[in-house]
């Protein structure tokens, strides 16, 4: 979060700056969050700065490639719905 802010801070006059990531490839350790997603969050909103969420059909690589981030997306919903009604049961 500090790193990206430096990054983003040192923007100059008639510059433009274009950060590319997966939000979902988060390999940090103990649960820390993606730069990105904390990013998106402070940011959002703001004239003059946009995010563009890519899916599946944005995928121009091996035709299996759409299917496979098809598949991921379906599981990660699926986990979010189980986990959210997990936490209904223990509340």
């Amino acid at each position: 979060s500090q790193q990206m802010k430096m990054f983003l801070t040192r923007l100059g006059f008639g510059s433009k700056i274009v950060v590319t990531g997966d939000i979902t490839q988060v390999d940090l350790p103990g649960g820390m969050k993606s730069g990105l997603r904390v990013v998106q969050g402070i940011l959002d909103g703001i004239d003059d700065i946009a995010f563009c969420n890519l899916t599946s059909r944005d995928v121009v690589r091996h035709r299996l490639v759409g299917k496979i981030v098809a598949a991921y997306d379906v599981a990660c919903e699926s986990r979010g719905a189980k986990n959210s009604r997990k936490n209904r049961k223990t509340r």
